[in-house]
């Protein structure tokens, strides 16, 4: 019996035009539509791999607003068993630390864990640090950019893709796994997995549930922070070269002065 959490994540949706706060200079969540990041559907599939292999649990475990609850539903519909949503106005802001530090606390909460699964990194950040920490604040070990993952009895076995080929990774459980975009293809959620979900629990939490003050965390506290952002300029219509026999000689001509050749 394997019980799992899966971190994730609601992101801005990578098709939509993303835009930092003029206030704080974060990033405006509310400018754009909100999903599920796609490198936690594939944590979350792989969870459900190995639970359908055998017996256990999947909790899912979100740190974000109050709308954070669509990512956490999808989830569940995809087949996760119940969630815990962080969310306090207190973390607006918080760094990589600061998250993992929440996001620790409350992996703590899930009694008798033995496989803690994430994304390599979220779209919206790019970091790929979190989950790193989160191994490092729990004390577990961390296998981590894995494309193939198996639990056998009280170990987790991952294979590495690096440049220089495939490293083979194993750990005693409980351990932590992040994932890459070529671990599997996750499934869509039935009408089924939509409906049960209303039904599933969401235990929602705040900062202080966790034993943490809210001093620690929030963009106040964040140890790095962007301090001046400027909108990308508008697209222009380009230069036209007009080929009058020289067409090609232009169009060098161009590539040379901005320093493309």
């Amino acid at each position: 019996m394997t019980n799992i959490v899966v971190l994730v994540k609601q992101v801005p949706d990578t098709y939509s035009e993303r835009k930092l706060s003029g206030a704080d200079n974060t990033l405006d969540r509310e400018s754009a539509d909100a999903v599920l990041d796609e490198i936690n559907e594939k944590a979350v599939e792989e969870a459900l791999k190995i639970k359908e292999a055998g017996e256990g649990e999947v909790t899912v475990i979100s740190v974000g607003p109050d709308r954070a609850t669509d990512a956490i539903r999808k989830a569940l519909s995809m087949g996760a068993d119940k969630a815990i949503h962080v969310s306090d106005e207190s973390l607006h802001g918080s760094d990589a630390i600061a998250t993992a530090k929440v996001l620790a606390a409350a992996i703590a909460k899930v009694e008798g864990y033995d496989l803690v699964i994430a994304g390599n990194e979220a779209s919206d950040g790019r970091g790929a640090a979190v989950p790193a920490i989160v191994a490092e604040l729990l004390g577990l070990p961390q296998l981590t950019y894995v494309r193939q993952l198996s639990v056998e009895g009280t170990s987790v076995k991952a294979d590495r893709e690096t440049e220089d080929g495939i490293t083979h990774l194993e750990a005693n459980l409980p351990a932590l796994v992040s994932v890459g975009e070529k671990i599997n293809e996750p499934r869509y959620p039935s009408f089924k997995g939509i409906m049960a979900a209303k039904k599933k629990p969401v235990e929602t939490l705040t900062v202080a549930d966790l034993g943490i003050d809210a001093g620690e965390v929030g963009l106040a506290n964040a140890w790095s922070n962007v301090l001046e952002s400027t909108p990308k300029p508008p697209r222009t219509a380009g230069e036209k070269v007009e080929d009058e026999g020289d067409g090609g000689t232009k169009v060098a001509e161009y590539l040379v002065a901005q320093k493309l050749i």
